[in-house]
């Protein structure tokens, strides 16, 4: 890493310099201004790839330049590389650009920080299947964890289970999600007046998507990510345990490439474009 060892005013026109031409190719630039948009927690290289409609080999050229001058960090996560912007050397190197800025009244230019609060709003999902033991259950606690601060996700059944698969609970644990707000539930309390105003109500399983479902106040959008249901596995604990795994890493993948969506710039056509194509995604066991 280059930036964090030194001070920001004090950062060598080498280095800004080093950063700059780092962004200057359209891919990274691209690859960068996702990572930013995806938040502390990220992307694998999968999801970005996908996103960005990058071959794996190219990609892992650009994530590999880009980490090598600090704008991006990758970390280990089960069989995934997960990859994040750094944000405190991208924060540094826009200080030191415009460090003296106006003549030295920093003030004539908005703040990152007041920029990025105009634009911020906590967008509600709501995810449905039939149980409400797994699938929709590994959705809210995944876009609960890594959205934070820009979703809120709920969870719901048509015919709720009324316990939570324990392996979907095994994995959100190893994974360092939070699991104790987490409830098997029926679709209809997110129907009554004073329940959350919904932005969005995917379902991720067949059956669901084919029931009627009850009038969700606000008229969301919808969409379909269907998903294997890893609850109706037959067979030992390790097989049971694989379908869920399976079904976490497909909803990751899908999760992340919605929440790198700009919600706020996509018409209701282009954005209801964008769930479909997410939906259609299969895991392919990367």
């Amino acid at each position: 890493m280059y930036l964090q060892f030194y001070n920001t005013l004090n950062m060598e026109m080498l280095n800004a310099a080093e950063l700059l031409a780092a962004l200057g190719h359209e891919s990274r630039l691209s690859v960068f201004r996702l990572l930013v948009e995806a938040g502390p927690e990220g992307m694998n290289a999968s999801a970005i790839g996908e996103k960005l409609g990058l071959a794996p080999a190219t990609l892992s050229f650009h994530l590999a330049h880009l980490s090598r001058v600090g704008l991006i960090k990758g970390r280990q996560e089960s069989r995934f590389i997960f990859y994040s912007a750094y944000y405190t050397v991208m924060d540094d190197l826009l200080a030191f650009l415009t460090h003296n800025c106006c003549q030295g009244k920093n003030d004539c230019l908005p703040r990152v920080d007041s920029m990025k609060t105009m634009n911020e709003r906590i967008f509600s999902v709501l995810f449905l299947c039939t149980g409400n033991s797994a699938r929709s259950i590994l959705a809210e606690a995944i876009l609960n964890h890594i959205g934070r601060g820009r979703f809120k996700a709920y969870s719901a059944g048509s015919h709720p289970a009324g316990s939570i698969n324990p392996f979907a609970l095994e994995i959100l644990k190893q994974q360092g999600m939070p699991t104790d707000d987490l409830r098997s539930k029926n679709w209809d309390e997110f129907s009554e007046p004073d329940a959350p105003r919904l932005d969005f109500v995917i379902t991720v399983c067949d059956k669901a998507a084919g029931e009627a479902c009850p009038v969700w106040p606000g008229q969301p959008m919808t969409a379909h990510w269907g998903i294997e249901d890893p609850a109706a596995v037959q067979g030992d604990d390790e097989a049971k345990r694989r379908a869920v795994t399976k079904a976490f890493r497909e909803m990751s993948t899908r999760i992340s490439l919605f929440t790198s969506l700009p919600l706020q710039k996509l018409d209701t056509l282009a954005l209801k474009k964008e769930l479909d194509t997410i939906g259609k995604l299969r895991d392919k066991g990367q």
